[in-house]
């Protein structure tokens, strides 16, 4: 008998809590009560009253009998669900696994990011300021630097207006019509403006690189029309230099005609693509740069060539010098011939060899996809070099049996045994020397058989601009991780009209409640 009474306890308990469910819903939906919202409060309330005063006269029989079991089944049930969702919680947050299903992905940072934020060994601290409710992406962003840091990295949002003190002590900031992140590290301080366009991963972690590693200095030699660092023409190395000053590399010039020696403080020095020869006196002075223990990086400039009816002049045959009056003392000679591969190349010219053939240097070629060249020159070893002299190459051709280095100057392609270098033809070298003199460094040089994959028009295309990166990155003896890509997020807004607003308002109230009478359901059967 009481069985049959419990069950039409919970139906009644059940059909009260499906009336008050419609009858406040309606009324928070509308803003004000129609008459059938009426009706269900009032059927609501009538049931709930007959429900309690039965469950009332039954309940005094069945408390004292199950009163400790069902205590123990409820302290147990809520110590599990507890435990449940603390470790959750603590495993989403500590774990390196996400699943960021936005387009951008600009809940989750990229993987160089991450690996160059956990062997962060000083602190950080990130302060954006931002007038008005912060967005969603901004306060992801965050978060995600500040948990993959593990601590090393702090951040906070500020409203500069609402914390006008504390916002001038960053000097001018306090402006509200300017969103800005100051990063900060020892003395050392980097400003992001985002007031006009949205605040960017890659932005945040170039800033941490500045301020916490030591700048790096390359000089770009000029005077003999190189490839010009300031240039934004098509044949200009201006994006290059952005990407290097993105990561604290700082790009100068310098006319060796002018200045006497290589300045002190020069990391790397760069000669990219010389069309005109250098000077007996230059010469001499990068040999003495790099017997002390400098770095540098040779882009050495493509041959010219023509057709049989339209012969090559004297000077255009010395044009575009191989410099190897330099580097044959380190080993190597660049070949006055064109590099061609018929199998993989850019475009239809079968002179642009395109590869992935690089040698293991985990510095500079690890991750990189394809890189091309524009008519690069092959490069060989000489057998007569100091024992102490590491050399390799960096870059080849991708197949033997269709790519050569063709000697014919006259656009005459075809591969000729006695005279051609058969590939995969080397188009780039890597020469090391340790010094054991004193305080002297140790030598590191890099040549490339071209300096167009490095230019405004090329420079984004394959992954030219990682090789560009990280060439410089290992000459400097950088010890991080550099940075390329930019994830650009779009914010999308979900516009909601208010009634709308309160539809999802009542459906996330009705999930847990539905649970709760679930519950209250089962514990009036037992």
């Amino acid at each position: 008998m009481n069985n049959q009474k419990e069950k039409n306890i919970s139906i009644l308990f059940g059909l009260s809590a499906v009336c008050f469910s419609f009858g406040f819903g309606s009324f928070y939906l509308n803003q004000y009560l129609k008459p059938f919202a009426i009706v269900f409060l009032m059927l609501g309330t009538i049931s709930f009253f007959i429900c309690f005063v039965s469950f009332n006269k039954i309940s005094k029989i069945h408390l004292n009998l199950f009163k400790w079991k069902r205590t123990l089944r409820t302290v147990s049930t809520i110590s599990f669900l507890l435990a449940f969702l603390i470790g959750i919680n603590y495993l989403a947050y500590h774990l390196p696994w996400r699943w960021d299903v936005t387009q951008a992905k600009q809940h989750t940072l990229s993987q160089e990011t991450i690996e160059f934020i956990v062997k962060l060994e000083q602190d950080v601290q990130l302060t954006a300021f931002y007038v008005g409710i912060p967005p969603k992406y901004l306060e992801d962003l965050f978060n995600e630097y500040k948990r993959v840091s593990k601590g090393k990295i702090k951040t906070e949002i500020i409203n500069q207006i609402q914390q006008l003190g504390y916002a001038a002590q960053f000097g001018n900031v306090i402006s509200g019509k300017e969103r800005k992140v100051i990063v900060r590290s020892g003395e050392e301080r980097r400003d992001i403006d985002f007031t006009e366009t949205n605040l960017t991963e890659e932005e945040v972690t170039n800033a941490i690189v500045r301020v916490i590693r030591k700048k790096r200095n390359i000089y770009f030699i000029t005077g003999h029309e190189e490839y010009d660092i300031s240039d934004e023409g098509p044949n200009g190395l201006k994006n290059w230099v952005k990407l290097l000053s993105a990561n604290n590399i700082s790009c100068n010039k310098l006319m060796l005609g002018i200045e006497e020696d290589i300045p002190e403080d020069c990391d790397v020095l760069v000669i990219a693509g010389p069309k005109n020869h250098l000077t007996e006196k230059e010469e001499k002075v990068i040999d003495q740069y790099l017997e002390k223990g400098g770095d540098a990086l040779f882009l050495v400039e493509h041959v010219i060539v023509t057709t049989t009816d339209k012969p090559l002049t004297d000077d255009e045959k010395t044009k575009n010098p191989s410099l190897n009056n330099i580097l044959n003392k380190w080993g190597i000679t660049v070949g006055d011939d064109i590099v061609v591969d018929l199998s993989s190349h850019a475009g239809q010219d079968v002179g642009s060899p395109a590869t992935k053939n690089y040698l293991p240097h985990k510095s500079i070629t690890q991750g990189l996809d394809y890189t091309f060249y524009v008519r690069p020159r092959s490069i060989s070893l000489l057998p007569n070099r100091r024992p102490t002299i590491l050399v390799a190459p960096i870059v080849l051709t991708s197949v033997k049996d269709v790519s050569w280095a063709e000697s014919n100057r006259n656009l005459d392609v075809k591969f000729n045994e006695t005279e051609d270098i058969p590939g995969p033809v080397p188009i780039s070298f890597v020469i090391w020397e340790e010094k054991k003199e004193g305080d002297i460094s140790d030598t590191r040089i890099i040549v490339f058989t071209d300096a167009d994959f490095l230019t405004n028009v090329f420079i984004n295309q394959y992954s030219n601009a990682k090789m560009g990166i990280n060439i410089i990155s290992w000459l400097s003896e950088l010890d991080y991780q550099t940075f390329f890509d930019q994830k650009d997020i779009k914010i999308e807004k979900l516009e909601l009209t208010s009634r709308q607003k309160r539809k999802v308002g009542f459906i996330l109230f009705l999930m847990p409640m539905f649970v709760m009478i679930c519950g209250i359901i089962i514990w009036i059967k037992d």
